[in-house]
């Protein structure tokens, strides 16, 4: 099979020529004429290009809200898309966008077809609907409106009706096991369905670059104006999508998204699932996955410093098998990472913290919502005889990658849990990093930054409630 086949509004869109990193937000507006899309930073951050996407999952549709601006077209291939236009007839309203009109909910109106579309996802109870409203709209972004008016106009429409009968009958007669491929130019494109199928194209086209939510990569193209030669799509392989949870931890595939992935990690710490609610907007973390995270290797990332320090190990696979390593030993320095051309990650295992394990994990970065960190750092200790018997320490925003602080971790090894042994871990960050400078942060900040984190620990620990908006307030 080749091109592109997705629903809009119950018609089958066919596009036989597809520039595999064509915007979906481009398409819309200027090949479909479906301006009601807006453009706004065109990386993912503001939501005026919200949309939702509508997969086949058993015998239902999973709605998401996601980002146009970064969503390339290959990746709509066999699943239904609703715009803002799809939200009722010809100048008719639904019930949602005539609550915010009475509700003085817009002014310039640039930003409102992407919180209609948001709340539209939440009030048919797309993913993430259960999250409080301010968490739906985190990722999108009014400049001059105010947000009360919208969330209050939100809180009016809790649910509509939504009938996917239709939609659910016409994905399944698109839906196929096939690998989809396609050629532009130069360039190629490939959508397989299987690991085994990835497998063998990346044996064929080990140059390829693999795109799962495009979080990231969205940005090559549309910031960096990169030219990216072969791509394949990574997004429709269900074994990718797979989560295990026992006694023993969570083994979570490398294609599973963060909007998926958030309870199963609030269910190993609570830290660790407060870290996945701040991984940006909503429409980031329904597209942006758990192994792309990790497989850019950006040393701001913020799955990686927590993963590391719960233990996590990373599973790589080839044509050839499997390999599977500690998931530290995968960055090796800047822009670096220990993944042969062949390989593609398959699967991340965490362990399962102990009962008494002591574990804080903390993001600290200009705006609480929908940002990139500053500093990202983790911090397990595991007690036996009221001491220190293990610890791994990791931070993100420190380094050229995630990583490890050694010496910090040796300080604390045999101590008791005190204010002493915290401060020696504390005074050795400055062995174990030398960070940058840059507009996230200055270097002394991200160390002084670091040690809050500890402090904060040993507060916590001792009974003393102090809460990482304080620590963020504090320290700028």
């Amino acid at each position: 099979m080749s091109g592109v086949h997705f629903l809009l509004d119950g018609a089958i869109v066919e596009i036989a020529d597809v520039d595999p990193t064509a915007t979906l937000l481009d398409h819309l507006r200027y090949r479909m004429g479906r301006t009601g899309t807006k453009e706004g930073c065109a990386e993912g951050d503001c939501g005026a290009c919200t949309v939702l996407i509508g997969e086949l999952t058993g015998d239902a549709i999973d709605w998401r809200a996601v980002n146009a601006c970064i969503l390339f077209l290959p990746m709509l291939h066999g699943k239904a898309l609703m715009t803002v236009e799809s939200l009722g007839p010809e100048k008719a309203l639904n019930p949602l966008q005539s609550c915010m009109a009475a509700n003085g909910s817009s002014q310039c109106g640039f930003c409102t077809p992407g919180f209609v579309m948001s709340l539209h996802g939440r009030c048919i109870g797309a993913r993430g609907h259960e999250l409080p409203v301010g968490d739906v709209l985190a990722g999108n972004l009014c400049r001059c409106t105010g947000y009360g008016p919208i969330l209050e106009a939100a809180e009016k429409v809790p649910s509509l009706s939504h009938d996917d009968a239709a939609t659910i009958a016409a994905l399944e007669r698109l839906a196929s096991d096939e690998t989809v491929s396609g050629q532009y130019g130069d360039r190629r494109w490939f959508i397989p369905r299987t690991v085994e199928a990835l497998a063998d194209l990346l044996a064929k086209h080990p140059d390829a670059r693999l795109v799962a939510g495009a979080t990231d990569v969205g940005l090559w193209v549309t910031k960096g104006l990169r030219t990216l030669e072969t791509l394949i799509f990574i997004g429709g392989i269900p074994e990718l999508q797979q989560m295990t949870e026992n006694r023993d931890g969570l083994t979570i595939g490398a294609g599973v998204r963060y909007a998926d992935a958030h309870a199963a990690f609030a269910r190993l710490h609570p830290d660790m699932g407060e870290l996945v609610r701040r991984i940006g907007g909503l429409q980031v973390r329904n597209a942006g996955t758990v192994g792309g995270n990790i497989a850019n290797g950006s040393p701001i990332g913020d799955g990686p410093p927590a993963l590391i320090a719960l233990g996590a190990t990373l599973t790589l696979r080839s044509a050839m098998g499997r390999r599977t390593m500690p998931l530290e030993e995968y960055f090796l320095a800047y822009g670096q990472q220990d993944r042969r051309p062949f390989e593609f990650m398959e699967s991340i295992h965490v362990p399962r913290p102990a009962p008494t394990d002591i574990i804080l994990i903390g993001k600290l970065s200009r705006r609480f919502d929908s940002d990139i960190s500053a500093v990202c750092g983790a911090i397990m200790l595991r007690m036996e005889g009221g001491r220190i018997a293990d610890t791994r320490v990791a931070f993100g925003g420190m380094a050229a990658t995630p990583r490890r602080a050694a010496t910090c971790e040796a300080a604390l090894i045999g101590q008791p849990f005190s204010e002493a042994a915290i401060d020696s871990a504390i005074a050795a960050l400055n062995e174990d990093y030398s960070p940058l400078s840059d507009v996230r942060g200055s270097a002394a900040y991200r160390i002084e930054a670091a040690a809050s984190l500890f402090r904060r620990l040993w507060h916590r620990e001792a009974g003393a409630a102090v809460s990482l908006l304080a620590l963020e307030a504090e320290h700028g």
